[in-house]
């Protein structure tokens, strides 16, 4: 952008001096000082034969609008049309002079505003020039009028710019070669497009105390330029009160209005909206320029909404994780254990595939000896005593070579992490958020049972905190007391509560009969409890009650908790037996690191293939290397449905391979062997299982079927319902062994 504005004007200015040239050349001369030339046309030697000339339409060429920006049209006669540096545009009514120039595709430049925020309009970069008014008026504050013409690249509107840009450097620092902002500040690159070559400020520049905003947001506030984007963003999307902006004239400053830590889960998102070096990573401070990095396009894997990432490495280290725009799942945000959970890439990795001897020790041995010995067991081994459990990271691939080698070992008892004993995988609809994540905001009461969506899932409940605030949506809760950063009515705390609801005798019944569209979010740690098809059956009650499904709408949704429960569902990863775990023989644990191993028989050989030494490496008697998300292809299934995929952005650790590599390869030792030996050949075996599966970036809506169920006989427990994450922070192998997320932990214990 920059360098297009300043050869625009080193172009201009070149043809200035040529005429100020030619002028000089004419005073030169005494003789050429009173001639001047006249320049006549057909026109103007017959005006009244031109006059009755019809009059050619002059014709514009289409414009690209700014940044792909799309105009939806709600209603097309609210439609008007301005005219921007004389190009015709036409805009919804409603939309401002600056989103007007972003249609015409003309980019304005702009520090305060924000799309996904409020108006402020106090950094006055975005000025233009508007006919008929007597000042350049603050584009992004302005709406635009039918008829309007806007001129951006007059010299008033230059000479405006140039002025602000001024007053902001005025106390702005010289940081340049010490800021992390370096080479990704748009304070840069604007002042470089519209700002003076030199500066007439010769006082002292003012200095501000830095502040305190814990161990993730890093502040230099002297180089703030109050912008007020992060107190915004506070307010409106994370929903906190923790940030504002103190002080008057020259003494204003952005702070916490007591010393005290931001203490939203979205914090990290500051740093991406500052335009300038006041609020950057702590983590990454001083440890490359963004230039150095490779950048890779991916999905986030710390919980089951799959925030679209970009992971930046250099060479075989991963140095920080920001978001990519979608705008059906994450928007811009994500959320700060998907940000910050990085270095526990490279923290307690295993390298070597290993055995444990007879002293207890574990020693490092080839991968033919570890396999031999796994297969050797595994074929002694009866098939009902083989046991095979996926934990929460693992992808749709990995996922059915476990369950097809297991298969041909005559063993069915296989199943995913957190979804229980005996899931509901019969219908999708029992297990996705049926609504979509950008479908919520359509919503209008929403009943959350045994749910914490800020700590489950960030981005779904900003999603809710957004629908709140612009709908005024009402919110019912029903589960143990928790924190909420919207206004919420905790109606209970155990299953007792549904059944109030379901029976009409609760008076949050009338607010769901008078929704238009009711939502209703079931929390996955229900999928634990004993009794969790009674209380689905009593949720089924309350969805007919308030008209909760219908052909338009299906407003019932279940809140997953991790990246691999949906494709594991939608895979048939369900085990056979109840009590597997307790009659397990041989036990392959492929990422489990949360299984409870308390009632598996002593003797019983255990198999932990993963990519860190966590939990379950305690009991395991073979350990097989395998890759992170972050150095592997694989496919994942979010909470909604829609399937995503992970790519490798660094090599492996050591001697590690892919997940289904490892299965295919022990297969064939054990004489099983599996019929695919690359990708390629994999996704056409999940093709035949769940061809949903393979369409990226789709989101496959599930059916509705609310009369297939059947009905339950199953006796409800008065048991309340419990907490399904404890640490926000600490919820897999990655973020445990992350040594950030520890310092967030500390901070979130020494606050409560």
């Amino acid at each position: 952008m920059g360098f297009g504005v300043l050869a625009l004007r080193a172009s201009r200015t070149s043809s200035a001096i040529n005429r100020c040239f030619s002028v000089s050349r004419i005073f030169a001369n005494p003789s050429n000082r009173h001639s001047r030339s006249i320049a006549s046309t057909p026109e103007l030697r017959n005006a009244e034969a031109a006059a009755e000339a019809p009059q050619t339409q002059e014709i514009h060429p289409p414009r690209t609008p700014l940044a792909g920006a799309r105009v939806h049209f709600p209603k097309p006669e609210d439609a008007i049309e301005v005219f921007v540096d004389g190009f015709p545009v036409t805009i919804p009514k409603g939309m401002t002079v600056l989103q007007a120039c972003e249609v015409a595709g003309v980019d304005i430049p702009r520090f305060c505003y924000h799309s996904r925020l409020s108006i402020a309009g106090n950094c006055r970069m975005c000025l233009v020039e508007v006919e008929k008014s007597p000042k350049p008026v603050a584009s992004c504050a302005m709406p635009a009028l039918p008829g309007m013409k806007i001129k951006t690249d007059t010299p008033v509107a230059k000479k405006a710019r140039e002025g602000v840009m001024e007053f902001l450097l005025m106390n702005h620092p010289l940081d340049c070669p010490i800021c992390d902002q370096g080479g990704e500040c748009d304070l840069q690159d604007q002042s470089m497009a519209f700002g003076s070559d030199r500066g007439r400020f010769t006082d002292v520049k003012r200095s501000v105390v830095d502040k305190n905003l814990g161990p993730l947001v890093k502040t230099v506030m002297t180089r703030c330029i109050q912008c007020t984007r992060c107190v915004r963003f506070a307010t409106e999307v994370a929903g906190v009160q923790d940030l504002g902006m103190l002080g008057r004239g020259s003494g204003e400053e952005i702070g916490t209005y007591v010393e005290k830590l931001m203490t939203s889960e979205l914090s990290g998102n500051v740093i991406d909206i500052c335009p300038v070096g006041a609020l950057t990573s702590k983590p990454f401070a001083f440890k490359a320029r963004n230039w150095e990095l490779k950048a890779t396009e991916t999905i986030d894997v710390t919980d089951a909404v799959g925030s679209n990432i970009r992971i930046d490495s250099r060479g075989l280290e991963v140095m920080r994780i920001i978001p990519r725009l979608n705008e059906d799942i994450n928007e811009e945000w994500i959320s700060d254990k998907t940000r910050f959970c990085y270095d526990g890439l490279k923290r307690q990795r295993l390298n070597d595939p290993m055995i444990r001897g007879p002293d207890g020790r574990f020693k490092s041995v080839s991968w033919r000896d570890a396999l031999a010995i796994v297969a050797e067991v595994a074929l002694q081994v009866k098939p009902e005593e083989i046991v095979g459990v996926a934990g929460r990271l693992s992808d749709a691939e990995s996922m059915i070579a476990l369950k097809d080698f297991l298969n041909r070992m005559g063993s069915n008892n296989v199943w995913c992490e957190g979804n229980g004993v005996r899931p509901n995988a019969d219908l999708r609809s029992g297990y996705l958020l049926n609504s979509s994540i950008s479908g919520l905001e359509k919503a209008d009461v929403f009943l959350l049972v045994g749910t914490q969506p800020r700590i489950e899932a960030p981005m779904v409940n900003a999603r809710i905190h957004k629908t709140v605030r612009a709908n005024h949506a009402k919110v019912g809760y029903i589960g143990p007391p928790t924190d909420f950063n919207y206004n919420c009515k905790n109606l209970g705390t155990g299953p007792q509560t549904l059944l109030e609801i379901a029976e009409g005798r609760h008076p949050f019944c009338s607010a769901l009969l008078a929704a238009k569209n009711p939502a209703i979010i079931v929390g996955a740690g229900l999928f634990e409890r004993k009794d969790k098809d009674s209380i689905l059956s009593v949720i089924d009650s309350i969805a007919k009650l308030g008209n909760v499904v219908r052909p338009d709408w299906n407003g019932l949704n279940f809140l997953l908790l991790h990246a691999a429960q949906a494709a594991s569902l939608d895979l048939g990863l369900v085990p056979e037996s109840d009590n597997s775990i307790e009659s397990a023989k041989f036990l392959y644990l492929m990422g489990a690191d949360d299984v409870e191993l308390d009632e598996l028989p002593s003797d019983a050989f255990v198999v932990y293939q993963g990519h860190h030494g966590d939990r379950s490496v305690y009991r395991a008697n073979v350990i097989l290397p395998a890759s992170a998300f972050s150095e592997k292809e694989g496919t994942y299934e979010n909470t909604e449905g829609c399937s995503q995929q992970t790519l490798p952005a660094v090599p492996t650790v050591g001697d590690a391979r892919d997940d289904w590599k490892i299965i295919r390869a022990l297969s064939e030792v054990a004489g099983v062997c599996l019929p695919y030996d690359n990708l390629a050949g994999i996704r056409s075996r999940i093709s035949v299982v769940a061809p949903n599966l393979l369409r990226v970036d789709e989101r496959e809506p599930a059916l509705i079927h609310t009369d297939l169920k059947p009905d339950c006989q199953q006796k409800m427990s008065t048991e309340p319902f419990s907490s399904a994450v404890d640490n926000f922070y600490m919820t897999d192998s990655i973020t445990r062994a992350s040594k950030i997320m520890a310092q967030c932990s500390a901070s979130l214990l020494s606050k409560k």
